[in-house]
Parts: structure tokens; sequence; C-alpha cells
């Protein structure tokens, strides 16, 4: 072993260590703030959770179900603000670290609809890495429809290549979907005509008399 990397990775993990120890007052403080019955406490903690970052994401992951309205919300916005702080110009690390955390939460066993959210916070901080584990859930009933939309809007060209496979698989009810999604990013997709063209209503021209 080298010894100088060894000593490189030792220090780099003990530096870790000592941020985690570090942010844990930070994240304990935003959790229980987020889930005060005061609106006056409970607003500026999502308002101001950004900074706090990839560690406050799992615990406020497991709010978005919540059974006060008002906290899941919160919990909902605050995750919002620790994404867009994340994927500001200049910060990729943080965006790398708060990407890993709502894959790891998206992972768990959720509600559609919390991981619904999930997904929508990806679509604005993905990167190449999250697109398999989003494109799993195009064979979900439930989420495929937002997947998909999370998939468009990623960038690179691995997202394309995902929708190109799905819509090779895919129930005949969502090819017009994913195809429309391929055509979205610039793809020319044969044998599935766009519904955008599709007439949804039945219309009749009468003759002037």
């Amino acid at each position: 072993m080298n010894t100088p990397n060894f000593l490189a990775a030792a220090s780099a993990g003990f530096a870790a260590t000592l941020t985690q120890a570090a942010d844990a007052p930070a994240v304990s403080r935003l959790v229980a703030e987020i889930q005060s019955i005061d609106d006056k406490v409970r607003g500026p903690a999502w308002q101001n959770a950004g900074p706090v970052g990839a560690p406050a994401v799992k615990p406020l992951a497991g709010l978005l179900t919540h059974a006060d309205f008002e906290i899941a919300r919160s919990a909902k916005r605050a995750l919002y603000q620790i994404v867009r702080h994340a994927g500001r110009p200049g910060s990729e690390k943080a965006a790398g670290a708060v990407e890993r955390e709502l894959l790891a939460a998206l992972a768990a066993d959720r509600t559609a609809a919390a991981k619904r959210d999930l997904l929508w916070m990806l679509s604005e901080i993905g990167g190449s890495g999250a697109v398999s584990p989003i494109a799993a859930l195009l064979t979900d009933v439930e989420l495929r429809e937002d997947a998909r939309c999370v998939l468009q809007r990623i960038p690179g060209s691995k997202p394309i290549g995902a929708l190109k496979k799905a819509l090779a698989k895919a129930p005949a009810d969502f090819q017009a979907a994913l195809a429309d999604a391929l055509r979205a990013r610039g793809q020319k997709v044969r044998g599935h005509p766009s519904l955008k063209l599709a007439p949804t209503k039945q219309t009749s021209v009468k003759a002037e008399a």
C-alpha cells in the first residue's frame, strides 16, 4: 500500500467524521423546529434549511408523510431548500452528496406520494448516477409518469438511453408518453405518433346555407 495515499485517505475520512459530528446538532435542531406546532418557528426553519445540507435529507424525508399536513409540507419545503442550495454553481461536491441521500431515501419503503416528491427533487439536482434508479421506476404504474418527466429533465446522454430502453419494453399505454419524452430531448421516434397531435374531441363543420 502506498503510505502517502493511505494517510491522505485516512485524513479525509477523519475530516468527514468531524464534519458529520459538527453537522449533527444543526440537523437535530432543524428537524425539531420543522416539527414545531408554532409556524413562527417552523417557517424560518425550512426557509433557512439549505446550508444544513445532505445530512438532513434522510430525517426530513421521513417527515414527508407526517400526520400533520403543515409539518409534512415544511419538511418538503426544507428539502427543496437543501436541493437548491446544493445545486448552486460551484458546489458540485455538495450536490453529489445531496443526490446520494435523495436516492437512498427514494429506495426506502415510502408512499408513492413521498417518492414522487423525491423524484422531482432529483429532477433539479440529479446527474448520470441518478438515471438507473429513476429509470427502474418506469415500470411502476404509480410513479412511471413522474420518472419519465424527471429523466426528460436530467441532462446528458444516459437519460436518453434509459428512455429508449424503456420504450422498447413498455406497455402500449405508456409508449406514446416515452416517445414524447424522447422527442423533447431532440430524438426522432418512429412508429409512435404524438398524442398531442391526436384529436381529443370530435368536431363537425356545417356548410353555409
